[in-house]
């Protein structure tokens, strides 16, 4: 397996709530994404692993990215659990949906096309997971970025809270994880 991208802290500095913290360690490596392990058909097999640690007041999380409407993601959790935020944004960019799933060892979250995402390791070990993209698919990170971050911060108090640097944001809905693979993957694009 090749070297892992790694995302250190100073990577996620416009999206992370609390700044302060920010100022403390900021090459501290946060998580590894070790890309295109395998490709077949089209489809781009990832792999990314998060240490469980705290950010200040949130747990490590992903910085986030966008997808354009014809690409979507599943993930497969391999240890650990994680929420996966999951929004979408219309062009005036409010958040017209908003939604996180929970995900254990052995279950898959999708992500369809056309919304934007985040995953936070929420727990006391290590989070691995594994994904299926297409490999035509490019991450869009300005959004988020723009935003400081997703629609919804999820704090070490286990609270969320609203990003106010969006318009408008519905309120969170929870949705179950997949116990097994989707049989149609045509949302991979």
């Amino acid at each position: 397996m090749r070297n892992p991208d790694i995302r250190y802290l100073y990577d996620l500095k416009d999206v992370l709530y609390d700044q302060e913290w920010l100022k403390q360690s900021p090459n501290l490596e946060l998580y590894y994404m070790y890309r295109a392990i395998k490709k077949e058909n089209n489809i781009r097999y990832d792999k990314t692993v998060i240490p469980a640690q705290k950010l200040g007041r949130e747990f490590t999380k992903t910085k986030g990215h966008s997808h354009p409407d014809k690409f979507g993601e599943l993930y497969f959790v391999v240890s650990g659990k994680c929420f996966c935020l999951i929004q979408k944004t219309n062009s005036q960019e409010e958040v017209e949906d908003v939604y996180a799933v929970e995900a254990i060892k052995n279950q898959y979250i999708v992500i369809p096309p056309g919304y934007s995402h985040i995953t936070i390791n929420h727990g006391e070990e290590t989070l691995e997971m594994t994904n299926w993209v297409s490999d035509e698919f490019h991450a869009d990170y300005s959004l988020i970025e723009e935003k400081k971050g997703a629609s919804y911060y999820y704090l070490t108090d286990f609270q969320w809270l609203k990003n106010n640097n969006y318009k408008k944001v519905p309120e969170l809905k929870f949705k179950k994880a997949l116990d097994s693979k989707p049989e149609d993957l045509s949302f991979l694009g």
